[in-house]
């Protein structure tokens, strides 16, 4: 196990690095079959192979002209699936059911998906609740009891990762589905409490999502958290990942409903028009709402869409999100928003939208734009939390600022500096 060479290095500390040619960098996914890394997969291997067009990746806008990212070509993926599944079967289900990813598309990106399928291990089923554990289709050796274990077993995937492709660096992407929230516990304060607990071989404090972040933290790898759930980024973790040196962010990315209401809570707060409801009603299908449908998951997921509206506001409001399960859209999410608010003379006006939108779609090229500047921030030798992405998120680590258009500007500074420096 390779430990991080930052360590005690601290947020911007050396500006001046450069990504030098032919280097390779690899993304590993947990959840690596799932519908966000297969239409990643599908959609990065096209980028590769200059088929598509870099539409919807924020990284490929004008406003990364001159930032030395690591190329897309430079990018290898591979990860932990706790299904028995490839990606060439996902994607091809993915095209018969949603149609979001098309067959000519798999006939030119198969073989790829091919190789990448030889990268993907059986992942590590940790405390993740009924809700995952009762997948259909699971691998036999993916749950795991003593957390020593289930950790070595991420560990040694990880190496193997790194060693057999002779990658530079490596990013870990938590976008397995959503878990419940953990109990709470006083390990989950503080990492030597949380460490003391591991070398007891006590699961107790810990969930999947606790134990991949540990593995980055442990490897020197950044660590991202595209899912709502909060076992990945714990303070004890943050505190780990911290130690580590090395560059973090998460949680929940941020690529419908609360997209459009970060970008509209802005409006009313500048023309001081008070809102005085906001109800969100959001209807999905796929994998994702079938693991939404049970309580303990969903919760998770609605406290993440629902703490923007108070958290920008600074006001007491009636606001309530609800998720149903409709199997029959598939990957198709809608949302249905009515906003009830107060102008002049006290008199009350309404506001509604209807957001219609293919979550991989919107997600896939999200998390390769986080995994790159995450890469950026390692090589810039570059630690912590990295608020210049809140952005992205819905409930943005360690960060306050949940105005969709100074998040922008936080991200153009962040990418200025970066320039300036190269």
């Amino acid at each position: 196990m390779r430990e991080s060479g930052f360590r005690g290095l601290s947020h911007r500390c050396s500006p001046t690095s450069k990504v030098p040619p032919m280097r390779s960098y690899g993304i590993w996914l947990v959840g690596a079959c799932g519908g966000v890394s297969t239409t990643l997969a599908c959609g990065l291997s096209a980028l590769q192979r200059e088929a598509i067009p870099p539409s919807g990746l924020v990284s490929s806008s004008p406003i990364f002209d001159g930032v030395q990212l690591p190329p897309l070509k430079s990018l290898v993926l591979g990860g932990h699936e706790i299904r028995d599944e490839s990606l060439v079967s996902a994607a091809r289900q993915i095209a018969r059911d949603n149609g979001s990813l098309s067959i000519e598309l798999l006939e030119t990106v198969q073989d790829d998906l091919e190789q990448i399928d030889g990268r993907i291990e059986p992942g590590v089923l940790f405390n993740s609740g009924p809700a995952i554990s009762g997948l259909e289709g699971l691998h036999d050796q993916v749950n795991f009891t003593d957390p020593r274990l289930a950790l070595e077993r991420i560990l040694v995937d990880l190496n193997r990762f790194k060693e057999e492709n002779r990658l530079d660096e490596v990013v870990v992407v938590f976008v397995a589905s959503t878990e419940p929230a953990p109990e709470p516990h006083p390990a989950h304060e503080v990492s030597s409490k949380l460490e003391e607990h591991l070398a007891a071989g006590d699961g107790t404090p810990f969930l999947a999502s606790t134990l991949y972040a540990m593995a980055a933290a442990r490897l020197g790898c950044p660590f991202l958290n595209f899912t709502p759930s909060p076992g990945a980024l714990l303070p004890a973790i943050a505190q780990l990942l911290e130690e580590a040196a090395v560059p973090f962010m998460g949680s929940d990315g941020k690529t419908g409903e609360t997209l459009v209401k970060s970008a509209l809570a802005p409006m009313f707060k500048y023309r001081n028009l008070k809102i005085l409801s906001w109800q969100g009603y959001n209807l999905l299908g796929d994998r994702d709402g079938e693991i939404l449908a049970h309580e303990a998951n969903r919760s998770t997921k609605v406290a993440s869409k629902d703490q923007l509206l108070r958290d920008y506001l600074g006001y007491p409001l009636h606001s309530k999100v609800t998720i149903d399960y409709v199997p029959s859209l598939g990957d198709n999410k809608t949302a249905w928003d009515f906003i009830h608010f107060e102008g002049f003379l006290g008199h009350r006006m309404s506001l509604q939208f209807t957001w219609q939108g293919c979550d991989s779609i919107l997600a896939a090229p999200l998390v390769i734009d986080l995994a790159r500047m995450l890469l950026l921030a390692k090589l810039r030798q570059e630690s912590g939390p990295q608020p210049h992405l809140s952005l992205f998120f819905k409930s943005p680590f360690g960060g306050d600022e949940h105005d969709l258009h100074r998040q922008f500007h936080l991200l153009g500074d962040y990418l200025a500096s970066a320039r300036d420096a190269s």
